[in-house]
């Protein structure tokens, strides 16, 4: 089978998007696909100043093949498909991987051109099967965990930290709390050096570094404090997972959702966090005071991640849906994945 893996993020790495490059590179290994990426391309001025613009992307020569996987950030990205000069002539099947599904207003006409297509909440499911009429199932997201769990203990001398989006009054309150000379613990917040270009996917290692080395991760779901006009969602984002891989204790507000229901699913996999920021940072120090009696949490929430949430199962989830053959590869990661989850429960 000859597939052809199609991720924009590549073109333009964003460290908010690292996690679903990721998929790509590991779909364009299990499948030994090609792997191609497009720019996208900025509408008309006119057009963008009245907020009318509809994604565009950078012609994309391809050959074909047989299948056409697009991993999306959002529904914007499916626009990708049409990149590819006469792409429904040059693939027998195009399916795609859509991260933020709930964004409905995003999807775009190209989306009528996929065969099927997953999302990352049941609740989106139905807006695009009714819209297109194409096949819509549901598929959590996931992260490198075969590429970035922790072969070892480590020292965790960074007590809490912060990556991503932090609400603002949180914030406020722990840099006071825990900057001052007299505090006994260390807040590290904001680590990453660039957001967007090369180097973004270099720093992602030193990232799982700090992470590996951290006590308590903190993580809120985006209907705290909520900044701009973005949509909002209950969905279990990459810091969930990415923190518990490291063996935090994630700490913050947990969504409310089938989605955490489902993937949070065992004893003590986040704390929640008061609402009022002076008792979060008591709560905090609370528990850093524990920290000893955490240990064989960390454990649990490094096996259980290893255990249900590397891309790994995706992609295998992904060939069931899509009537995909199971390449050797992947049969070969998932067992290798088991032995590391494995290790850990012990």
């Amino acid at each position: 089978m000859k597939m052809t893996v199609l991720c924009a993020g590549l073109s333009a790495p964003h460290a908010g998007w690292v996690a679903i490059d990721e998929l790509a590179f590991i779909l364009a290994t299990c499948f030994d696909a090609e792997l191609l990426s497009s720019p996208e391309v900025p509408g008309p001025w006119l057009r963008r100043m009245a907020g009318r613009t509809k994604p565009r992307f950078a012609p994309i020569e391809s050959a074909g093949g047989d299948v056409l996987m697009v991993v999306a950030r959002g529904p914007g990205d499916l626009a990708m498909a049409a990149a590819i000069k006469d792409v429904r002539r040059k693939f027998t099947r195009i399916h795609a991987f859509v991260t933020d599904s709930y964004f409905q207003a995003g999807f775009v006409d190209e989306t009528a051109l996929y065969d099927s297509i997953t999302v990352t909440a049941h609740e989106d499911m139905a807006y695009p099967a009714e819209r297109f009429g194409i096949k819509v199932y549901q598929l959590y997201q996931g992260t490198d965990c075969l590429r970035w769990a922790p072969r070892q203990d480590f020292a965790r001398e960074i007590d809490i930290m912060a990556f991503g989006r932090t609400p603002p009054s949180y914030q406020a309150c722990f840099t006071k709390r825990f900057h001052v000379p007299d505090s006994p613990f260390l807040y590290l917040h904001s680590p990453l050096g660039n957001l967007t270009g090369a180097s973004v996917h270099l720093e992602r290692g030193m990232l799982f570094k700090l992470l590996h080395r951290t006590r308590i991760s903190l993580a809120y779901h985006l209907l705290v404090e909520p900044q701009g006009n973005r949509p909002k969602s209950m969905m279990v984002t990459s810091r969930w997972l990415e923190s518990l891989l490291s063996g935090c204790i994630v700490a913050g507000r947990r969504p409310v959702s089938q989605m955490a229901d489902e993937m949070l699913n065992w004893e003590g996999a986040t704390a929640e966090l008061p609402d009022a920021p002076e008792e979060a940072a008591d709560m905090l120090s609370d528990l850093l005071k524990s920290n000893e009696a955490l240990g064989a949490q960390r454990q649990v929430n490094m096996e259980r991640t290893l255990a249900q949430h590397d891309w790994r199962y995706r992609i295998a989830r992904m060939c069931t849906l899509f009537d995909l053959p199971e390449p050797a590869a992947l049969r070969n990661e998932l067992a290798q994945l088991q032995v590391l989850s494995h290790a850990w429960r012990h």
